[in-house]
């Protein structure tokens, strides 16, 4: 039996506001705990930024983000049953302004952003443990320039995560079986 996870925006304008999603099939919920360190490390970059929460679950971190002051997020899922969710969620806290679903396999939705040149300040990344492509999405985002120079990955992966290289670790911190690792893009001025 899967374990019962309370799901709610943990700060910022909407904080206490009650998400769906903690029983999708296939998805890790982030926990609260969880969730509230990673924001704890993110925060000087939330004001203003634009978000992409690539595979978004249940969207309660590009939420968290909307909540804390990012101006846009684009939530991205290929799983019908999040689409629903994510768009639910969006509405339950009047965000659709500031919002764009997509139901799109990850790579397609890679190349929509780069076809419509859209730039982030924040990726969020937390694939399936199972698939091993983070370092194909990182390659992905710095080769077709979709960060922003300052801009942030943020990744949850299991213990066994092999470092990237063209990326510093701007902060990292283990949990349980887990870890959230936030990586910044190399700024080079020539």
């Amino acid at each position: 039996m899967k374990e019962v996870v309370l799901m709610r925006i943990i700060s910022g304008l909407h904080k206490g506001r009650k998400l769906n999603g903690d029983n999708i099939e296939g998805t890790r919920p982030t926990m609260d705990r969880v969730k509230e360190s990673l924001f704890a490390m993110i925060q000087e970059h939330i004001k203003n930024s634009v978000v992409l929460d690539l595979f978004a679950g249940s969207g309660s971190l590009g939420l968290e983000s909307i909540s804390n002051g990012s101006s846009f997020c684009y939530f991205n899922d290929y799983n019908k049953k999040c689409i629903k969710v994510i768009n639910d969620n969006i509405k339950t806290l009047h965000a659709e302004t500031s919002s764009k679903v997509l139901s799109l396999d990850y790579k397609e939705a890679l190349v929509y952003f780069q076809k419509n040149n859209i730039k982030f300040n924040i990726v969020f990344l937390d694939p399936p443990y199972k698939d091993r492509e983070i370092n194909n999405i990182i390659d992905y985002l710095i080769n077709n320039e979709l960060l922003y120079d300052n801009g942030i990955i943020v990744i949850e992966v299991g213990k066994d995560y092999i470092e990237y290289e063209n990326l510093n670790i701007y902060k990292q911190r283990d949990f349980c079986d887990k870890q959230i690792i936030i990586l910044k893009k190399w700024y080079w001025k020539n």
